[in-house]
């Protein structure tokens, strides 16, 4: 009794720390990769293929009132890890039209991607996953093209999004359970409590809300 005690007590620390160091802004130490590489079936293979086609964002897409108060709205916040005020806002454009594309909200692409690589293009982990997304090389030979580069902006926001969606596709929308597919620590608390915890980081103001809500209602 006592030793379950305890390991809920370490285990309920250890959260509190997530979520007070993504709170503080502060880096999370990144585990991707950790995933196995798994056999996909003809059929899933084709269907992530068809995903992960090249389909850019219309010449207007940043124009966009939603996605321009959005962008507005998060720039601040990555003030810090990213200070080119360019480089700042075409990775925002990026994400927002990436994690749309794949049916997935940008404030949860930006939670993955602070806690992944602290909004590092270049990094790689220890078991060699890349960029922003921290996305493992397999998944360019299983789904991919040879001249993908990882390293490339939109092919790692794009690599990424599709990954996360088909691990919730898999998992019926469970998110938790899909976060500890995409760092390959399935069924361990860690990795989807930081991801939702630098999430919070990233909730839009009433102000984006109020333009989404604008943007969607039918005008007469």
């Amino acid at each position: 009794m006592m030793h379950r005690a305890t390991s809920r007590l370490c285990a309920r620390t250890a959260a509190l720390t997530l979520v007070l160091a993504a709170a503080l802004g502060a880096p999370l130490p990144a585990r991707a990769g950790a995933q196995v590489e798994e056999q996909l079936s003809a059929s899933v293979v084709m269907g992530l293929q068809r995903s992960i086609a090249d389909n850019p964002p219309s010449r207007n897409y940043e124009n966009e009132p939603e996605v321009r108060a959005w962008i507005a709205d998060m720039s601040p916040r990555l003030a810090k890890r990213l200070p080119d005020p360019g480089e700042r806002h075409d990775l925002l454009a990026a994400v927002s039209y990436e994690a749309s594309r794949a049916g997935l909200d940008p404030q949860l692409v930006l939670g993955l991607i602070h806690h992944e690589s602290n909004f590092r293009k270049y990094a790689i982990s220890s078991a060699g996953a890349r960029g922003y997304m921290q996305v493992m090389p397999f998944w360019v030979r299983q789904i991919g093209a040879p001249d993908q580069n990882l390293f490339q902006m939109r092919t790692n926001l794009r690599y990424g999004c599709t990954i996360l969606r088909y691990y919730l596709d898999t998992e019926k929308g469970n998110l938790f359970r899909a976060l500890g597919r995409y760092n390959g620590s399935l069924g361990q608390a860690d990795y989807p409590m930081a991801v939702i915890a630098a999430e919070r980081l990233y909730q839009p103001s009433t102000t984006v809300a109020a333009v989404r809500t604008a943007a969607a209602t039918p005008s007469n």
